[in-house]
């Protein structure tokens, strides 16, 4: 086990890029080169894919990129010491102390104690000390191979080794920070708070260990606190004892995803937070625990609920951020059924000709693959065409009449968690039945989520709690959102819709009142890159096709526009980055570039966000002037679109075929031509240099 680590996989002072990408890449390259990996970039995309979700750099010059990789063969741990240091995103500065822990995706539990026994280590101020001090690879070798030998003298049980009281420090992590005689005697008479805490990230190796480490040395310098930490790696973990959860005063969930069974909790006063807050600020996370337990208004954990990072952020966010992660959290959910069931509806017009909407449903009841229609064959692929094309188009259509009732099940799932799904989708039904559509939905979706959350907030007595999520919310729940949607709110809704969707109708049906239309949602597509305003614009196409037929086409024009419109910013991006003026874009921004292409054209807008954020105010005008173009030039030649997603994937069912590139083709053109030019406008001389002269990274000898 002590050879995850040789002084072949150690750079000492020796610069591997000025950014984190360039250090992660460099690394990767080092793993490969020595065997331990089969692909540097399949590494590098997997780490820098965690990277993204929460960056890795803690507080004491640290940065730890980490991921679990197919393409990494061997458990390996490759070290760098930077000279400068890079930013990895921690508080206080740059890290010179990099590590990149590469596990195999399917390792084994004793690998992954001893990866993780490297991250417990970081918190030792005589490791980092030592490794700061190295002369050569090779003692910085030893003295890793010396912090993590304790865990594998204990790999043989490494899920209980994770979460046992220990009293050595190699693993202080899931011991219960029980007060030491000294602090005895300091405490007053008052009973002292009993705090449990779980820490979990997305891959639990790292983070996971090191905020347990955090919050236990915290807990134990606390006067009048006993903490108890859950570290839920992926090495395993050992649930910690029912009494002591059932005695503990408040919970901490430091956590990057869902908490394991976290039934156990339920009931108990609740602070969530992400899993680097644990590590960077475990203090604060115990005071607001301890306060939490003092508070008969504090959050509470839902008794069956899922604790979910999605809540972590809420007491932080504003009200219209909060609205806004509601909202796209049911869309996220919904998407899914939209490409389904757009996909088969295409498929099923491309087989059963344009007519199987007329007659679908019969052809299946009917008849079968032994027993084929004989009448009515508009299918140019005939009776089994006709047949085929019938099945498709019916489950297609099946899976978009969810579409609202999933909108709302997640909306409110992401206010309420796992009780507020039920009430959340019958309220999404029942808009579906009052004609409420998609707004509808939206509407019940919070409606249900807010009462299943202010449900949830009672303090019911244990004998009940068990009750609550699976029988009392979804059931008072469902009949006050859906009860109101029916009473009050489903007619006016209905009827808002009605006009909404007849103006919009007869405006794309116009020659000049459609080229607007695509103009307005080529505009939103391109404004935001897959944000709220993105996601206005698609909804609206993908729910309007479930109403389609064929004498009503103006849905298939709309969806048309907006896919076309929204692969407009990753391709001319692409283009301008890797064609038309390579020496304006820095060699991160061209891989970005040549990734863009394939993104871009399976109408994948968030493609070009790594461009806008590094150039908001060049590309996002621009996207929108080109996706403006294309959205009007879609609707200018009336072209159609029977599938909603895919992007040039799905041209069987885009008619005419020709228009739908010539439309994207033009708004990308005019939309990288803007960007390279305005990449010379009010750039300095040092950063046209630095992007033209910029090498490539390579790794040192």
């Amino acid at each position: 086990m002590s050879d995850i680590i040789t002084p072949e996989l150690v750079t000492l002072d020796v610069p591997l890029g000025t950014d984190k990408q360039s250090v992660i890449r460099a690394l990767a390259e080092r793993v490969v080169a020595q065997g331990r990996a089969t692909s540097a970039q399949e590494l590098f995309d997997d780490a820098w894919a965690r990277e993204q979700k929460d960056e890795t750099g803690l507080p004491g010059g640290i940065g730890i990129p980490h991921a679990r990789s197919a393409s990494v063969t061997e458990p390996t741990l490759a070290f760098a010491r930077l000279t400068p240091g890079v930013d990895f995103g921690a508080p206080d500065g740059p890290a010179d102390i990099v590590f990149l822990i590469a596990a195999p995706a399917g390792a084994d539990e004793a690998h992954l104690s001893v990866l993780s026994q490297l991250a417990r280590s970081l918190m030792r101020d005589d490791f980092m000390s030592g490794l700061r001090a190295a002369q050569n690879p090779g003692e910085a070798v030893r003295i890793i191979t010396d912090a993590v030998t304790p865990a594998t003298e204990t790999a043989a049980a490494p899920a209980a080794a994770a979460a046992a009281p220990a009293a050595a420090a190699a693993a202080p992590a899931a011991a219960t920070a029980a007060p030491a005689a000294t602090r005895a005697e300091a405490r007053t008479a008052t009973k002292p708070k009993k705090i449990v805490a779980v820490t979990a990230c997305a891959t639990g190796i790292a983070h996971t260990f090191m905020a347990a480490d955090a919050l236990t040395a915290a807990g134990a310098e606390a006067d009048g606190v006993e903490l108890v930490v859950e570290p839920q790696g992926s090495s395993g973990y050992k649930a910690l004892p029912q009494s002591v959860i059932d005695e503990a005063d408040a919970v901490i969930f430091a956590v990057d995803v869902d908490v394991r069974e976290p039934q156990r909790f339920a009931g108990k006063p609740v602070v969530r937070s992400g899993v680097k807050r644990g590590i960077e600020q475990p203090k604060q996370l115990i005071a607001e625990a301890v306060a939490a337990s003092d508070n008969p208004n504090a959050a509470r954990v839902q008794g069956g609920a899922a604790a979910s990072v999605s809540d972590a952020p809420v007491a932080q966010q504003s009200v219209g951020r909060r609205i806004q992660r509601w909202l796209l959290t049911g869309v996220s959910y919904m998407i899914p059924f939209v490409a389904g069931g757009g996909l088969l509806i295409a498929l099923g017009f491309l087989l059963g000709g344009y007519q199987v909407t007329q007659n679908a449903a019969n052809v299946i009841i009917q008849n079968s693959l032994w027993d084929l229609p004989t009448e009515d064959i508009t299918s140019s692929f005939g009776p089994l065409g006709q047949y085929l094309g019938s099945v498709a188009f019916m489950i297609g259509a099946t899976s978009m009449g969810f579409l609202v009732a999933v909108l709302a099940g997640f909306i409110a799932y992401a206010i309420a968690d796992r009780p507020g799904i039920a009430p959340g989708f019958v309220a999404g039904a029942v808009a579906v039945l009052m004609n409420a559509g998609f707004i509808g939905g939206i509407i019940g979706g919070l409606l249900a989520g807010f009462i299943a959350w202010w449900l949830g907030r009672f303090n019911a007595p244990r004998w009940l709690r068990g009750l609550m999520p699976v029988v009392i919310v979804p059931f008072l729940g469902s009949i006050f959102a859906s009860g109101l949607m029916i009473l009050f709110l489903g007619r006016p809704i209905a009827a808002l819709m009605a006009a909404l969707t007849d103006g919009l109708t007869s405006l794309a049906s116009s020659g000049a009142g459609a080229i607007i239309l695509g103009v307005i949602l080529g505009l939103m597509m391109c404004f935001d890159l897959g944000g709220p305003v993105n996601k206005v614009a698609y909804v609206f196409a993908t729910t309007g096709l479930a109403a389609a037929t064929t004498t009503n086409t103006a849905p298939y024009l709309i969806m048309a526009a907006v896919m076309a419109a929204g692969m407009v910013p990753p391709l001319a991006m692409a283009l301008a980055s890797t064609i038309l003026a390579r020496g304006k874009f820095t060699p991160v921004e061209r891989e970005n570039g040549a990734a863009a292409w394939l993104l871009g054209a399976s109408f994948i807008s968030e493609g070009a966000i790594p461009f806008a954020a590094a150039d908001p105010l060049r590309v996002i005008p621009a996207s929108m002037v080109g996706g403006a173009i294309t959205g009007g030039l879609s609707m200018l030649i009336g072209v159609q679109s029977y599938a909603p997603h895919g992007g040039i994937f799905v041209l069987f069912a885009i008619n005419p075929v020709w228009g739908f590139p010539l439309a994207i083709i033009a708004g990308t053109v005019v939309t990288a031509l803007i960007v390279v030019a305005l990449k010379g406008i009010g750039r300095s001389t040092k950063d046209v240099a630095a992007a033209e002269a910029a090498p490539a990274v390579t790794v040192a000898a």
